[in-house]
């Protein structure tokens, strides 16, 4: 089995720099589990899920037979999780949900989904203008400090933060976020937002690495680009591995989902890949579009963001 090159962050931890997302809500239960035992034998060992994606449970199933069997060990997987927008008023209640689902002692990554509170029976992922609760983000993070200190996860951070947002954050949290985990892909390079959690030590963690085809919100137009066809072409490798390989060079792990055998080995094989200085120039003229703008955490009435700028603080 192929060991996954690992990036240090700020806590001391060690967090593999390839993750298999487990974001699917068209698959049952059987298949994620699937899925993540053949993740395992290719040498996967960072794995995302969040409570509102559903797979906490197929998750936790996998890993645990993969313990059991040998196959792995617990010390040896980096499992994270994130706070759904409904649980704010208690990360730590949500928190042991979680565990209760995954049938684990802890998760290694434990993050602030979305800078959005919801009321707490809110539990679908596309929420309603009467859905939303006022935001207070620093009793949020006094809850997740509480998640760390009681061992509940050896590790906090935030998921889809802005820089300024981060930056309030920083103003009243004793713990900083080791992760900021954010749409990231050729198409939506992040430089911005990249500088200042290096600035500050935080890692950046990149979802819809590929610009997240498959899923309701995804777009094919990363791996479609002809710029990153052609790169891919010179390399002998894949699209899919050339943008995979873009976000490693810039230092961000990244996540992908896939249940498919020969994409999941595919996806792997980015790691083998080297690129010119002459590729991440050509790959920086690239047009940016972010893909996953988040319109649904936006109302002129209930929410705390009345635009998408508001949203992402003019960074989009």
């Amino acid at each position: 089995m192929r060991s996954i090159n690992q990036v240090r962050l700020n806590n001391g931890l060690t967090i593999p720099v390839i993750g298999m997302g487990t974001y699917s809500f068209e698959n049952d239960r059987k298949t994620t589990e699937n899925a993540v035992q053949m993740a395992l034998k290719m040498g996967y060992n960072h794995f995302d899920t969040a409570q509102v994606y559903g797979s906490e449970p197929a998750l936790g199933n996998a890993l645990r037979e993969a313990i059991t069997n040998g196959t792995t060990e617990r010390e040896a997987v980096f499992v994270t999780s994130k706070l759904w927008g409904s649980h704010h008023h208690d990360p730590v209640s949500a928190l042991k949900r979680t565990l209760m689902n995954l049938g684990m002692e802890y998760v290694d990554m434990y993050l602030v989904h979305w800078p959005v509170s919801l009321k707490p029976w809110v539990f679908h992922p596309l929420p309603e203008e009467d859905d939303f609760e006022q935001l207070d983000m620093e009793t949020t993070w006094a809850g997740m400090e509480k998640c760390l200190e009681m061992g509940l996860c050896r590790g906090i951070g935030v998921s889809n933060f802005s820089c300024k947002k981060i930056e309030s954050l920083l103003d009243f949290a004793s713990v900083t976020p080791a992760v900021n985990q954010v749409e990231m892909h050729p198409m939506w390079r992040q430089r911005k937002l990249r500088d200042y959690c290096r600035d500050h030590k935080i890692h950046v963690s990149a979802y819809s690495a590929l610009g997240g085809p498959g899923n309701f919100w995804g777009s094919t137009a990363v791996v479609e680009s002809p710029i990153i066809q052609s790169i891919a072409l010179k390399h002998k490798a894949t699209p899919a591995q050339v943008a995979l390989r873009w976000g490693l060079s810039k230092g961000a792990s990244v996540i992908v989902k896939s249940f498919n055998e020969e994409r999941l080995k595919e996806n792997m094989g980015a790691l083998d890949l080297r690129l010119e200085e002459n590729d991440i120039i050509e790959i920086e003229k690239m047009e940016e579009r972010k893909i996953m703008r988040g319109e649904f955490y936006v109302n002129q009435t209930t929410s705390p963001y009345k635009t998408i700028q508001e949203l992402w603080d003019d960074e989009i």
